[in-house]
């Protein structure tokens, strides 16, 4: 096998590429050669000049595709004037050109918007209009769209001539004599059709589509169910506005990713290293202020059972073994409920079976783990703490009964909270992790300290 389909090193290739003393027509023939990813990887590790060097050999059409493949690009935007950023800009499709324009500030956004031509303009006003998690703003106007009165000859003639501009070509959609959106052809389909067959013919009129002013959290699951390279967005009289390419679900999908994991670790959103101690503090300070309150809640319930620790001081041994637990069951369900509860077609009894096996899940591992507790604690009270043997496996006895018990009842807190929050139209995810693991410590310390009381100082009489 070559030795460079064995280790892809293209990056260094293609930085020595460039710094080498070729001329700027072998230096453009031999970076043709390279996918865009690689060219910007190596992009990013040129200093200044080199990269000012590299602009006009490039020319502004492949610097527009290798932005889209750099992380802040505007960083390298601010290298051209502004006649050659505004040509870069009105390259890249429309999706991308607003994430760029957002990164720079107001006034020179401003400028280059000035700058470009009137489609290009209109494309990125319109697509800035709309909110950050609706799906018109992930949307892209890079698409071929036909008539669907066209013959088969025409519609292949007029792919072609849109084509020179919109690069989306592996689905071309179809809109009646209104303009209204009808439906969606395969490339494959168009370009193997007969000449005498009718269009009508290789048309799909189900094809899936999406609002503008959907939210995005509700659509992804659908996106993903449909698997299409492209989706089409439609305004309310069902005009096509522009397409959600397979590039932009996978985006979104991570991007939705990263705000609930934001939420399972206790933000409000999602962060990042730009952020200023501020704006970081503003979205970590309203779950821990709330987190604190709910802390001096489980806090005050401990002193409640002083008299039990008064009694039977060993037992506060075992406190965090009881807490961590039921915290760690409680986090594992609501990770499962919130997984399951993307799907929005779940009925209430698949909800009723969820819950029903999230308690079986938790019973069986807290048998399990209560009996190993029983065995293990017991052996250490009376072995290492020097406690009469009946003495310590009847504490040992209490802790693996309070350690099942709590593990059941988080499991079932796990699972109902981010039900609670699906039902009032709250995002799961808020019923993030600290949240859970707060409330599953007041669960399992009334639990524990509540069986030492009854059965322990109540039952057997303790001293």
């Amino acid at each position: 096998m070559d030795e460079k389909l064995k280790e892809q090193n293209y990056v260094e290739e293609l930085i020595e590429i460039i710094r080498s003393t070729k001329s700027n027509e072998e230096l453009r023939d031999k970076l043709s050669d390279y996918h865009e990813n690689d060219i910007a990887d190596a992009f990013v590790r040129l200093d200044e000049e080199e990269r000012k060097r590299l602009y006009p050999i490039l020319g502004a059409e492949q610097v527009a595709e290798i932005f889209t493949y750099i992380d802040d690009p505007d960083l390298y935007l601010n290298e051209l004037d502004l006649d050659k950023a505004a040509r870069v800009i009105s390259y890249m499709d429309s999706d991308d050109a607003v994430d760029v324009l957002d990164e720079l500030d107001d006034s020179k956004q401003a400028q280059l918007v000035e700058l470009l031509d009137e489609e290009s303009s209109h494309d990125i006003k319109m697509i800035q209009s709309y909110e950050d998690d609706e799906i018109g703003s992930k949307m892209t106007t890079n698409f071929i769209v036909i008539k669907n009165d066209l013959t088969i000859r025409q519609a292949m003639r007029e792919l072609i001539r849109q084509a020179g501009e919109n690069d989306n070509i592996l689905t071309v959609y179809v809109t009646d004599e209104a303009g209204k959106f009808y439906g969606a052809i395969d490339l494959k389909d168009l370009i193997i059709a007969r000449e005498n067959n009718a269009l009508e013919d290789i048309i799909s009129t189900s094809y899936p589509y999406l609002r503008d002013h959907e939210q995005i959290s509700e659509c992804i699951e659908r996106m993903k169910d449909y698997a299409e390279d492209s989706i089409p967005v439609l305004d309310e009289n069902d005009e096509i506005l522009g397409v959600i390419t397979s590039q932009d679900i996978v985006e979104v999908v991570d991007d939705e990713m990263g705000d609930d994991y934001a939420k399972l670790a206790g933000l409000t959103a999602e962060e990042d290293l730009q952020e200023t101690l501020v704006e970081s503090m503003k979205k970590r300070l309203p779950w821990l202020i709330i987190l604190l309150v709910l802390g001096m809640g489980v806090s005050s319930v401990v002193g409640i059972f002083e008299t039990v620790v008064a009694v039977i001081p060993i037992v506060m041994c075992f406190q965090s073994l009881i807490l961590d637990m039921a915290g760690n069951v409680g986090t594992q369900s609501l990770a499962v409920t919130i997984r399951v509860l993307v799907d929005e077609n779940l009925t209430s009894k698949q909800k009723r079976h969820l819950v029903g096996k999230e308690m079986r899940v938790g019973f069986m591992n807290g048998l399990f783990l209560g009996v190993l507790a029983f065995s293990f604690i017991g052996l250490y009270v009376w072995l290492l703490k020097n406690n009469p043997v009946s003495h310590a496996f009847i504490i040992s006895g209490c802790v693996g009964l309070a350690l099942m018990i709590a593990m059941v009842i988080s499991s079932l807190v796990g699972t109902l909270i981010p039900m609670l929050f699906h039902k009032i139209k709250i995002d799961p995810a808020v019923a993030s992790g600290p949240l859970i693991t707060t409330i599953n410590d007041l669960v399992a310390v009334v639990t524990y300290y509540g069986l030492v009381w009854l059965l322990l100082i109540d039952v057997l009489h303790f001293a």
